[in-house]
C-alpha cells in the first residue's frame, strides 16, 4: 500500500482572533485551504483530525502557572496576553491547545504508518513560545511539544527540528538547548536586525546539549543563493551526522520577498529547494518520517503559493 500525505486542519483554528489588524489572522489559513481546494490537492490529501493537546504533555515544556494564567486571561475576555503582539480572544486558549494537539496527531499518524509525512496547517503558531512566556504571536510551542511526544511516547532517541521561519525560534531553542536528544537548526534573519533578537551563531546549546543547536543567521536582503548555500554547506551536514530518526520542520514562509514582516528575498523556488533537501535528509536518516508545521508567512498569495508547492513535494516523496 502506498501511503499518502497527511493534512492537519480544522475550521476551529479560525476562531483564534488576535485583533482586527493583526498579521497572524484567520485569513492565513483560509488562503491556504482555498488554494488546496482550487487546485484539487485537498481531495488527494489524507485528513488528520486534531485534538486538544493533553495538559500533561503541554506541562512537560510549559510552566503550569503560565498555562493557568493564559486560560484565565481568555476566560476574562482580555485582548492581550503578556505582550502586545500576543492578541487573544475567549477561544484562544482552547485553540492553542488544538494547535499543539494537531501536531501531535500529525506525528502519531506518521509513526503509526497511516501516512508517509504530513503538513500541519495550524494556528496560533508556536516557535517563539517560551517555558513561561508568550511571545511573537505564540502561546504553546507546538513543534517542541511534538518533539517531546516523539521522544517520550514513541521511544525515539534523536529528533531534528529544522526552522526556516525568517524569525529565530527562540522558544524552541531555549526549551531544548540542554537536551542532546533534539538537534535544532535555524536559518533566520540577522538577529541584530530582526525580531526576536536571538539566534546568534555563538549560541550552540549548553551542558549535555552543547553542539545540538546550530544557528545560521543571514544578513538582511539575503536571497535564494545565501539560504541554499547555508543549508547545504553548513546546516544539513551537521544534522546528518546527528542522524535524526524523525524530522520536524518549522515551516514559516515569511522570508519570502513579498512578505511584509522582514527583509529577506526568498522566492518560492528557494522554498522548494529547501524542501527537497530536507526530504532527502529524512529519507536518508529517518525512513522518510517528516512533519512540517506552519509558523509564519503573512503575504497571503505567497503563503498559499509556498504551501501548495511544499505539499506537492511531500506528496511526491
Amino acid at each position: 500500500m502506498v501511503l499518502g500525505t497527511g493534512l492537519v486542519y480544522d475550521e476551529r483554528y479560525l476562531l483564534h482572533r488576535p485583533g482586527e489588524f493583526h498579521p497572524e489572522r484567520p485569513a492565513r489559513l483560509e488562503a491556504i485551504i482555498q488554494r488546496l481546494q482550487d487546485t484539487g490537492l485537498m481531495e488527494k490529501l489524507v485528513r488528520i483530525h486534531p485534538y486538544e493537546a493533553p495538559l500533561p504533555w503541554v506541562q512537560r515544556l510549559h510552566d503550569a502557572d503560565y498555562i493557568k494564567r493564559f486560560q484565565e486571561a481568555c476566560k476574562k475576555g482580555l485582548s492581550i496576553f503578556m505582550v502586545p503582539d500576543c492578541g487573544i480572544c475567549p477561544e484562544s486558549y482552547d485553540i492553542a491547545l488544538l494547535a499543539a494537539g494537531g501536531v501531535m496527531a500529525g506525528v502519531e499518524a506518521v509513526m503509526q504508518g497511516l501516512v508517509k509525512n504530513a503538513f500541519c496547517a495550524v494556528r496560533p503558531p508556536g516557535h517563539h513560545a517560551e517555558h513561561n512566556r508568550a511571545l511573537g504571536f505564540c502561546f504553546f510551542n507546538n513543534i517542541a511539544i511534538a518533539a517531546v511526544y516523539l521522544l517520550e511516547n514513541f521511544g525515539l532517541s534523536r529528533v531534528a527540528i529544522i526552522d526556516w521561519d525568517v524569525h529565530h525560534g527562540n522558544g524552541t531553542q531555549h526549551l531544548f538547548e540542554e537536551d542532546p536528544r533534539v538537534f535544532y537548526l535555524s536559518l533566520h534573519e540577522d538577529p541584530t536586525m530582526c525580531y526576536p533578537g536571538t539566534g546568534f551563531a555563538r549560541e550552540i546549546g549548553r551542558g549535555p546539549g552543547k553542539g545540538t543547536v546550530l544557528n545560521l543567521p543571514l544578513p538582511g536582503g539575503s536571497g535564494d543563493k545565501e539560504y541554499l548555500t547555508a543549508l547545504e554547506r553548513e546546516g544539513l551536514p551537521k544534522v546528518k551526522r546527528f542522524a535524526p530518526e524523525f524530522v520536524l520542520v518549522s515551516a514559516g514562509f515569511d522570508a519570502h520577498e513579498d512578505d511584509p514582516l522582514a527583509h529577506q528575498n526568498l522566492t518560492r523556488e528557494a522554498y522548494k529547494a529547501m524542501g527537497s533537501m530536507i526530504l532527502d535528509l529524512a529519507r536518508e536518516t529517518a525512513g522518510g518520517r517528516l512533519v512540517s508545521v506552519l509558523e509564519g508567512g503573512y503575504n497571503l498569495t505567497a503563503l498559499a503559493d509556498c504551501v501548495e508547492d511544499h505539499l506537492r513535494q511531500l506528496m511526491a516523496a
